[in-house]
């Protein structure tokens, strides 16, 4: 976990657009991996943006054979409940969806970087093919739209 190279992508912390109350977010938080992500999906394509968390540099987790992590979330409260341990000091930061599409995803699939789609302290994310995340969430913005 750590820091990477990726800061220079400009996003900004935004105040909180998704509002839960405390049994809401607990209830989304115990959701299995791909319920959170299809969460993720419809909460990102609403708000068209996700969140990450940043410290002088997005925070990165690996895998257990050591590829890189980035991970996201669909709404800073859920980001800020991973802030803790080696993410200590992280704040939550939006990352608009067009930066996402034109800027991360192309670095992440040139640098072999995985998405960590909605981890929880408790649980990993799911971490899909950037090309199949890519089409869901298109899809549901194309659908909401």
């Amino acid at each position: 976990m750590g820091r990477n190279h990726y800061g220079y992508i400009s996003a900004t912390h935004c105040p909180l657009a998704v509002r839960i109350n405390e049994k809401q977010l607990q209830a989304i938080l115990m959701l299995p991996g791909p319920g959170r992500y299809s969460h993720f999906i419809k909460v990102a394509a609403d708000q068209r943006k996700a969140w990450g968390l940043w410290n002088e540099g997005w925070a990165l987790a690996s895998t257990n054979e050591g590829t890189q992590v980035f991970p996201i979330w669909p709404a800073d409260v859920y980001a800020e409940k991973c802030a803790v341990e080696n993410w200590s000091g992280y704040l939550p930061r939006a990352i608009d969806l067009d930066r996402l599409f034109d800027e991360l995803l192309p670095d992440f699939a040139r640098s072999g970087i995985l998405l960590g789609i909605f981890p929880t302290p408790q649980s990993q994310g799911t971490t899909p093919d950037l090309k199949q995340f890519e089409a869901d969430l298109r899809q549901e913005l194309s659908r909401i739209e």
